[in-house]
């Protein structure tokens, strides 16, 4: 059968895959998730969920420094990967060998096509399905219940030394919105991932600064140096999986975002 990714590329797979590499956590999860088993034969050293493939899977590399000779011992018949995780060379060269599929998501609509396509193209149509349903309805569920009035300024960071916060176009940016958050970054001019420097996060003046747990480690340890430079700001540790994960860990993600909420009134 025929298949197209969301970079419009073809690929052609004669049968359901047996023998699938996954080289992103939120994908390696949603296959799970989708009650594929034994199918899944390679991951990245970042999917750490689930647990148990995390423990037993084969580890290909990370998603930017994949080891294209472990990948070449376990002879994939499908390879599972994104735009923006993956590195374009290392991807390119791996589709000289092998059908690889590619993700590329900035929004939730995007997020759910790719689940149907992936559950689609592994035979898992229904559970996708259905699972697209779930987080479609919890979405839902949470805008009904954020209050627009309450919208509070926000600068969501995704890295330390330098400063990287989360822009316009990313799906950070989409479930900042979603959660009722306005980011102050979240400019065309600035870019995707804007480098910021201290005077640009003072003159923004964010009502909060969300620190992401990933993918820096961000703690409490570092609310001091943010606090010096917006001292009116209220500064929060926040769960980077469920702001950024658009596989199936979304169906968490609305009762997280409407704690969060609550908890910042």
């Amino acid at each position: 059968m025929i298949f197209i990714d969301q970079m419009a590329n073809e690929l052609n797979l004669a049968t359901t895959p047996k023998r699938i590499i996954s080289l992103v956590p939120s994908q390696t999860e949603l296959l799970f998730d989708l009650s594929l088993r034994d199918e899944v034969i390679g991951i990245t050293k970042f999917c750490i969920h689930p647990d148990e493939w995390f423990r037993t899977k084969t580890k290909v590399g990370g998603t930017k420094t994949i080891d294209l000779e472990k990948i070449k011992q376990l002879n994939p018949d499908l390879i599972i990967g994104n735009k923006e995780e993956n590195e374009q060379e290392q991807i390119e060269e791996l589709m000289k060998h092998y059908p690889v599929w590619m993700s590329d998501i900035n929004t939730l609509k995007q997020a759910f096509d790719m689940i149907t396509r992936v559950g689609m193209m592994v035979d898992k149509n229904f559970e996708a399905i259905n699972l697209k349903l779930k987080i479609e309805a919890a979405f839902k569920n949470l805008a009904s219940l954020i209050e627009p009035a309450q919208i509070q300024n926000v600068s969501y960071f995704i890295w330390r030394n330098p400063f990287m916060v989360a822009g316009n176009n990313t799906f950070i940016n989409e479930m900042l919105q979603r959660s009722g958050f306005k980011n102050v970054f979240a400019s065309n001019d600035l870019g995707r991932y804007p480098i910021i420097s201290t005077e640009q996060l003072a003159n923004a003046n964010p009502h909060l600064i969300f620190l992401s747990s990933e993918p820096y480690p961000f703690q409490e340890k570092h609310f001091q140096e943010f606090q010096l430079i917006c001292p009116d700001a209220q500064i929060v540790l926040v769960d980077g999986e469920l702001f950024s994960w658009y596989g199936s860990r979304l169906l968490q993600a609305p009762e997280y975002f409407l704690k969060l909420v609550a908890k910042l009134k």
